[in-house]
């Protein structure tokens, strides 16, 4: 767990970390947001947000990596960015870039912000490719995807298998961007 108050990445207006117990209540807000989660099957419970928290926390711990939360520089919670490993994906092994943020936060290039910020954490790390995928139907994350440089990879399209069949959120666009350099 992050328990040192120091961020782990800092950008001009964000504090990337890794998740903290208190951080339970507004990312549970905002899991439970019909509108941040319109690209999803539904909106999350308090007690899953717990475990999506819990999970990332042993990520972390297992893999160096993890989806984060994102915070203004007074602390306020605006969401989550980060890297993560799935597993049971088409695509895997991969590492991925992930967002989700609170719509007080939409408009105002936060997402692209802490996107980039962690893709560059990424390179320095050695990464040599990151994916990012969403449902099709999601133009706001693929719009966001061609702001930090990422192109689209057809070849990497898939359904998603914890969707159901014929569900119009199951079919996945996927965009990669390799390690400049």
């Amino acid at each position: 767990m992050h328990t040192d108050a120091r961020p782990m990445i800092e950008t001009a207006r964000l504090l990337l970390r890794p998740f903290e117990p208190d951080d339970l209540p507004a990312f549970a807000a905002m899991n439970a947001d019909a509108q941040v989660m319109r690209y999803f099957p539904a909106p999350k419970s308090e007690a899953e947000t717990g475990e999506m928290l819990a999970r990332c926390t042993a990520l972390w711990a297992a893999n160096g990596m993890a989806f984060s939360a994102v915070t203004n520089h007074r602390g306020q919670f605006l969401g989550m960015c980060g890297l993560h490993r799935p597993e049971g994906l088409p695509l895997s092994p991969c590492v991925e870039i992930g967002w989700r943020f609170i719509p007080a936060a939409w408009g105002k290039g936060l997402a692209s912000e802490a996107a980039r910020a962690w893709l560059a954490w990424g390179w320095d790390q050695g990464l040599k490719e990151i994916l990012a995928y969403t449902p099709l139907l999601n133009t706001p994350s693929r719009d966001l995807m061609a702001r930090i440089g990422m192109a689209e990879a057809p070849d990497l399209a898939f359904d998603h298998p914890d969707i159901d069949e014929g569900h119009p959120l199951r079919p996945m666009f996927v965009a990669r961007i390799r390690r400049p350099g």
